[in-house]
């Protein structure tokens, strides 16, 4: 006891000293500082969007049935007013990293972003249905679309990733990137708001896969545990600094299946239509359509228990 009296008379010492650190490039968020929405704030925003998506299925109990709209229509407005803020101060932000002189368009931009989501949303809904459509058809432990939507990873995942990539497509900042990595630490699923996807995606199990910003994946896509869909390398330019916004992943067309702990890497890679990718194959070239890509079959010593008897006699 007398060891946590000793602790508790340092912790204004401790704060002197951690509070010379404020003015960091990474600091404290404060109204007057950063001023920031919180991570915690933004999960509760992306939450009620997807409860507006698919009421009663991600909440604690289900909607009344008499009450659905008014339930949808509070969840929306709620979370509209709050991203609108949140998305303005992320602007602002990044004017202040930037040192633009567009500072007093933040506001709009904010306003444009949240209502290009918003009149996204029943788009969004009807790409979710074949998606969900996709994962009951093609796994067959799945009893129902309904344990597909309340219980499946990946389609969190990807619930997650098309709201995300609405505000990706809108350059905002922070808040797109806080929401797909909300949904990386739930599920072990990274995707980046950036991808491209079509629909009828499925991501089977899900865990290590990763998909990297400048990836586009078509239509009826599906990918198993441990895909990795990644950058070959990374263009520097003449000051050593990485080169941003140039096409760094691959892209997968309609109809392909990769199996898992495969790894696809590079801008100018591109897997054909209609091809399956074998488990643990490493691809940094194209492959044309309709294509079969596997290990050879590896040829593993097995030595019988009569076998094993006979040495140690």
């Amino acid at each position: 006891m007398a060891v946590i009296k000793d602790v508790i008379k340092l912790i204004p010492e401790v704060i002197d000293g951690l509070s010379k650190c404020w003015q960091c490039p990474i600091g404290a968020n404060t109204e007057k500082g950063l001023n920031l929405a919180g991570q915690q704030a933004v999960h509760k925003v992306l939450n009620d969007l997807i409860a507006v998506l698919f009421p009663g299925c991600h909440g604690h109990e289900p909607v009344l049935e008499r009450q659905l709209k008014s339930f949808m229509t509070g969840k929306l407005k709620s979370a509209t007013k709050k991203l609108k803020g949140q998305i303005e101060r992320a602007f602002q932000y990044e004017c202040k990293q930037q040192h633009c002189k567009d500072c007093d368009k933040c506001d709009d931009k904010a306003d444009e972003a949240v209502a290009f989501m918003v009149s996204s949303l029943p788009e969004i809904q009807k790409v979710l249905q074949h998606d969900i459509v996709a994962a009951y058809e093609g796994d067959p432990a799945a009893k129902s679309t309904m344990e597909v939507v309340l219980s499946y990873p990946g389609v969190y995942a990807i619930i997650v990733h098309r709201i995300a990539h609405l505000l990706y497509e809108k350059a905002v900042p922070l808040i797109p990137r806080i929401m797909s990595e909300y949904a990386h630490s739930i599920t072990g699923i990274d995707i980046h708001p950036g991808a491209k996807i079509g629909p009828g995606f499925f991501i089977d199990h899900g865990t290590g896969v990763v998909i990297g910003e400048t990836s586009i994946i078509g239509q009826n896509v599906k990918l198993y545990q441990g895909v990795t869909l990644g950058a070959l390398s990374f263009e520097k330019d003449e000051f050593g600094r990485l080169v941003k916004g140039i096409k760094r992943h691959p892209e997968v067309e309609d109809n392909v299946v990769i199996y898992a702990g495969a790894t696809i890497l590079g801008g100018n890679t591109v897997i054909g239509k209609n091809s399956e990718i074998g488990g643990n194959v490493w691809l940094t070239h194209s492959v044309p359509p309709g294509s079969k890509v596997y290990n050879q079959q590896p040829k593993p010593l097995i030595r019988s228990a009569q076998d094993l008897n006979k040495k140690e006699i």
